[in-house]
């Protein structure tokens, strides 16, 4: 009768993980979408919990189980408050490590159980599919916590040691391609031997010295650029190796939910892929972006806020091209304010173009905007907003770069076929920007210096709060 029971208990949990999902497709129900994601982990966690009890051999410790529930329950409530809309990228980037490492840490132990208790080793197809699924549980899971730590310091810009300040550095010469073939595959071999003798340990050990290399050699050389697919792809390798532990131990949601994660990661990994026309294979083991720089030789006169407002005012579209900028300014309340005076001062319609790879993670700009209360309706993808831009008196570009560069039509370059925003079709173009520095691929912007270009030069929050009072000025 208590089979029956926990197998209703993990179809509730796998269910509220595929509802889960499915909201979070929008941004209008993301929301949802967290609680009943958070709603099928807790059933999960019950359900395995009284399984332990009432179906098997019973529950050893129960002050351990307890005290990390309520240990993790407090530091992920903690990280999730004190986290900044700017940090988010790092924070996912640190929990796909978290999921990661718990994957091979579940592995680990049932690897360790059998290597200390020889009589208690499968055989056959068992050994076959346990210590396969072992193998590669550690290689994802592993690869996956130090990969995600390195990407994490990537986001960040680097590490403060003792003081000191420590750029995360980018490194990766083409012979590095080929050490990292050689560690895959030779930890298939590590994996094959193990099957041949499962109670030797030095298998073990050297598979997650490897893998840990290894996740932060595929790393290493990605530029920031590239830094959405990263996220995307690690997080997609935290639910495979969910995936692999669910065999290890027999439990059908942990595959289930472990599928479902690294399914929906790689397809965003390749949304994230085609809209930076890049293969995975390029992500990673091609940089991305010139290894020098463009050397900037041409200036461009900025204008001022209440140049700006002026040619704002009897405009009857305005199209507002949000970027990384922004999030490391946080203006983001600053620029829905702008919106919401275009509208209430001149009723101009407002509409936000939103890049697939802007910021630093998948969907950051709307995060950021979400934030704001920026009505959903105004958030609109790169492939349906840029037939709008002929028609639009005015672009407003806010930190963003390459992901607006008419470079990327040319053919040539490292944003060579890139799809980027048409905000260069519309009658005028404002940049607010610090400097004209080239972005992520080392291009210099020719938008930059076009006539119908605005440039005003400063801190996104300062130059957006500046813009609001010369409107309200008029």
């Amino acid at each position: 009768m208590f089979e029956n029971w926990i197998s209703l208990g993990y179809l509730l949990s796998a269910s509220l993980f595929i509802f889960g999902l499915k909201n979070l497709g929008h941004p209008k129900t993301a929301p949802r979408g967290n609680l009943l994601g958070a709603s099928g982990m807790a059933v999960a966690i019950i359900t395995t919990i009284l399984e332990m009890n009432l179906v098997g051999e019973g529950i050893i410790g129960w002050e351990l189980i307890i005290s990390g529930l309520l240990i993790g329950s407090i530091i992920g409530y903690i990280m999730a408050i004190r986290v900044e809309m700017t940090g988010m990228p790092e924070l996912v980037a640190l929990f796909n490590g978290f999921g990661g490492a718990a994957s091979a840490l579940v592995a680990l132990s049932e690897s360790w159980r059998y290597i200390y208790e020889s009589n208690n080793v499968p055989t056959g197809l068992d050994l076959t599919v346990i210590y396969i699924a072992a193998g590669l549980s550690a290689l994802v899971g592993w690869m996956t916590l130090t990969g995600s730590i390195l990407a994490m310091y990537k986001l960040k810009g680097g590490v403060t040691v003792f003081g000191k300040w420590f750029r995360t550095p980018t490194w990766g010469p083409s012979w590095l391609n080929s050490i990292k073939i050689i560690f895959f595959f030779s930890i298939l071999v590590l994996i094959y031997l193990s099957l041949n003798d499962p109670t030797n340990a030095t298998f073990l050990w050297a598979i997650i010295i490897i893998s840990c290399i290894l996740g932060l050699l595929l790393v290493l050389p990605i530029g920031g650029a590239d830094m959405p697919v990263v996220v995307s792809l690690l997080n997609s390798l935290s639910g495979i190796a969910a995936a692999f532990t669910g065999f290890i131990i027999s439990n059908s949601v942990l595959i289930v939910a472990g599928s479902l994660v690294g399914a929906s990661g790689l397809i965003l990994t390749f949304i994230m892929c085609k809209a930076m026309n890049r293969s995975l294979i390029d992500v990673l083991f091609k940089s991305f972006g010139s290894s020098e720089k463009e050397v900037l030789t041409r200036t461009k006169v900025g204008a001022d806020s209440e140049e700006v407002a002026m040619m704002i005012d009897g405009a009857q579209k305005v199209i507002i091209i949000p970027g990384y900028g922004m999030a490391v300014s946080q203006c983001q309340h600053q620029v829905k304010e702008f919106a919401d005076l275009l509208k209430q001062k001149f009723d101009t319609e407002v509409k936000f173009a939103i890049h697939p790879v802007a910021g630093r993670m998948p969907g950051h700009m709307n995060v950021l905007l979400a934030e704001a209360n920026v009505p959903y309706e105004q958030l609109i993808e790169m492939e349906e907003i840029n037939q709008e831009f002929s028609e639009c008196d005015m672009a407003v570009i806010i930190g963003a770069n390459d992901t607006c560069n008419p470079a990327a039509r040319s053919g040539e370059g490292p944003l060579a076929g890139m799809p980027i925003i048409d905000a260069d079709k519309a009658r005028s173009v404002v940049i607010i920007k610090r400097s004209l520095s080239v972005g992520y691929a080392g291009v210099d912007n020719d938008l930059f210096y076009e006539d119908k270009t605005m440039m005003l030069f400063g801190d996104g929050k300062v130059m957006m709060n500046s813009l609001n009072s010369a409107i309200k000025e008029i």
